[in-house]
């Protein structure tokens, strides 16, 4: 029997907490972000008892080794360790974490494993903590989440297969891509370099960056549907990110 149970132990596991929430008297139920098995759903049993041993390490933005197990969807997360430096994000950086972990609550699937975009949200995370061009930094994370997740994000080409042309005016389609200006009537219009900007990672112009973030908001509000990001609304609020 205890062969049986180990291969429902996960030891020392690459993680990052997205989120936490009160769970029975005493308890916490830790969404994770874990490199090798995607989002992953705990209870940390007994967590918010004042002296718990975890209580002061379910810290958001911080990479973790965590260990649990269980053969169901709600796993017993049984102990925490630091597995890297510090990240302190503050103001509109924490601001612009919690949008990101919200992203992933809401559109990863649990326990489907994504590693690169792991290792994205680690690199998303430290850049922010420097405050410098937030809002770029989003843009970027947001553009590679749809990507590793498999939603077509077309940049290069058109829909009839054609490259994009700097100086032309297109209507973004989301599952379409970049069709005719006057071929379509729902969508993004936005420009061509816009979109040949998006493909080389490069965000330095002003109307690439207003063009990007249109861009994102409409595809994101598409695969997500009804219910909108609170912290996606907060940042629109307050700095328009």
């Amino acid at each position: 029997m205890a062969v049986a149970s180990n291969q429902y132990r996960q030891d020392h596991q690459p993680v990052y907490v997205l989120h936490t929430y009160a769970f029975k008297e005493t308890s916490l139920v830790v969404e994770l972000f874990s490199k090798a098995h995607g989002r992953v759903a705990t209870v940390a049993k007994g967590a918010r008892r004042p002296r718990s041993a975890m209580r002061g390490q379910l810290q958001s933005f911080q990479m973790l080794a965590a260990t649990w197990s269980g053969k169901n969807e709600l796993k017993t997360l049984h102990s925490l360790e630091w597995a890297d430096g510090l990240v302190l994000l503050q103001g509109e950086a924490l601001m612009c974490g919690f949008y990101l972990n919200e992203l992933l609550l809401r559109l990863l699937p649990r326990e489907d494993a994504y590693e690169q975009l792991f290792d994205y949200y680690q690199a998303t995370v430290k850049a922010l903590s420097s405050g410098v061009q937030p809002a770029m930094h989003l843009r970027r994370f947001e553009l590679k989440m749809l990507q590793e997740m498999g939603y077509a994000v077309p940049l290069d080409f058109d829909e009839n297969d054609s490259p994009i042309v700097a100086n032309l005016q297109y209507r973004y389609v989301a599952e379409l891509g970049a069709c005719a200006f006057t071929g379509a009537e729902n969508g993004v219009v936005l420009s061509g370099q816009t979109l040949i900007d998006m493909a080389k990672d490069a965000y330095d112009n002003i109307q690439t960056q207003q063009q990007s973030k249109q861009l994102m908001r409409y595809l994101l509000a598409y695969y997500l549907g009804d219910k909108p990001l609170h912290t996606r609304q907060l940042l629109i609020d307050l700095q328009g990110l």
